[in-house]
């Protein structure tokens, strides 16, 4: 669970956006969705960078409409809006903002953190975070993006899969450098470069183990348009969208 002495809840709106460096932050005890209430904020014109923090979500979720636990005390729960000028790095920014996360979290994990594709965040076999993405379009054109985060700091006993931050992690610690990190994944666009394939691989949770969706076979990697690589019987396909389950996932 969250340390009880933690700062975070000492301080107001206005001086947790300074800590945070964002130009809004608005925290709730409890909401049905933090991603909601960010797209609330997108259509009002709030500018880049807002961000809404949730106790607890009623009605949490990931991608694929699946519900996320999302108790009191249990985690961190939190959206931003962003506003890119262009479309260019839509595709991979779920896998970018991965491995900005990814450092940020492994220095309060009990072990390093890995990265399923294309959005979970794992620990020693357990999902310890994960990312959503949803744009808003006018046309051709994104009017803004909205990015969540779950990051467990107790694990949900309903879930068995879940794990967790260290115990006694403070919730600002984290925050001050999380917030920061996913913003600047946020502003790159095109591809993935290939520094930012090489940081993948090297925390890859999946690569050379058997998967039976989105196609059975092995995994083998990512390309730099986000794609997931299988080799299958009838040789190697690549998937952009769907998600991934691995045969040791299944009962």
């Amino acid at each position: 669970m969250a340390d009880p002495r933690d700062a975070l809840d000492a301080l107001d709106e206005r001086a947790l956006a300074q800590q945070l460096r964002v130009p809004r932050l608005v925290r709730f005890a409890t909401v049905a969705s933090t991603m909601d209430e960010v797209h609330a904020l997108g259509a009002a014109g709030e500018p880049a960078g807002a961000c809404v923090l949730a106790d607890a979500q009623a009605a949490g979720r990931g991608r694929g409409g699946k519900t996320w636990s999302s108790e009191a005390g249990a985690g961190l729960w939190l959206s931003l809006l962003e506003r890119p000028e262009t479309a260019s790095g839509l595709d991979v920014l779920s896998l970018r903002l991965g491995l900005a996360a990814a450092p940020v979290l492994e220095a309060y994990a009990p072990g390093p953190v890995r990265l399923k594709w294309p959005n979970d965040l794992y620990v020693a076999g357990g999902k310890l975070a994960g990312i959503l993405v949803e744009a808003r379009w006018h046309g051709p054109q994104v009017e803004w993006v909205t990015i969540g985060i779950g990051v467990n700091l107790a694990a949900p006993p309903s879930v068995a899969s879940a794990t967790s931050l260290r115990a006694g992690t403070r919730r600002l610690d984290v925050l001050r450098s999380l917030v920061p990190a996913l913003r600047h994944a946020a502003e790159l666009r095109g591809p993935l470069s290939g520094s930012e394939r090489a940081e993948y691989a090297s925390r890859d949770f999946a690569v050379g183990r058997r998967c039976l969706e989105p196609a059975p076979g092995l995994v083998r990697g990512i390309t730099d348009d986000g794609s997931l690589i299988i080799v299958t019987d009838t040789g190697e396909s690549h998937f952009r969208g769907g998600s991934l389950v691995l045969a040791e996932e299944t009962p």
